[in-house]
């Protein structure tokens, strides 16, 4: 039987451990051959990036190459354009492959916000849900209407399901607690110097490297063009 393929997607602004290690929990939880990490281009839910595509999938590729095998960069959604909607990235990998699971993985807070995505009950149709849940967290709390449904009727608690289908099942997949936020590393970095400081062991030293390069996150500095 085919391996699933494992996607994690995000803004990476910039990426850092705490991305790495989820990625890196959901591989070795479901013993999977890799998980590819999906930098959106432009995302639809939030503000825009405050570093370019070009940049971040820079820094995504220096981190994945100074980390253990296993994490793979997938830049689809920078190089087709236009809002980086999941499901058409799900779309994509379908059309290249009908039978293989895919697996969406998503942290608990996106989980809860599913029902507000494009197209978001299509994407049972075409992967299945890994939600990572650091300890302590309840994934049924709260939830909306319309996701406790699916809930209800799609939760497994057996990984083996997760191969024996090609998608339509939400897994819960435990992993250890990383609390890292992109946006306090930003924050420190504009302060300079002494930010820098503070963020130095939340993220790669090559990401930190090409931060300090490129001037990027300070006040003042410009956004940068794009790679053609």
């Amino acid at each position: 039987m085919t391996a699933p393929l494992a996607l994690l997607g995000g803004t990476f602004d910039p990426v850092h451990y705490g991305h790495l290690h989820l990625a890196q929990d959901v591989r070795a939880g479901l013993a999977l051959p890799e998980v590819r990490l999906v930098p959106a281009g432009d995302p639809p839910h939030r503000d825009g990036p405050a570093a370019s595509a070009a940049d971040r999938l820079a820094m995504l590729r220096l981190a994945v190459d100074g980390w253990p095998a296993g994490l793979v960069v997938d830049p689809r959604e920078i190089i087709r354009g236009g809002k980086s909607y999941t499901v058409v990235t799900l779309e994509e990998l379908r059309g290249e492959d009908a039978t293989r699971p895919l697996l969406l993985v998503v942290g608990a807070d996106a989980f809860h916000g599913l029902p507000t995505w494009h197209r978001w009950r299509d994407v049972f149709a075409l992967a299945h849900l890994v939600v990572a849940a650091r300890p302590g967290v309840d994934l049924e709390r709260d939830l909306p209407a319309a996701l406790a449904g699916e809930w209800r009727t799609r939760h497994v608690t057996d990984a083996t399901l997760l191969r024996s289908s090609p998608a339509g099942a939400i897994y819960e997949q435990a992993i250890s607690a990383h609390p890292i936020s992109a946006t306090w590393i930003r924050t420190q970095l504009a302060r300079g110097q002494s930010g820098r400081s503070a963020v130095g062991e939340l993220l790669p030293p090559a990401v930190l490297a090409y931060i300090e390069r490129h001037h990027l996150y300070l006040p003042t500095s410009p956004p940068r063009q794009d790679a053609p």
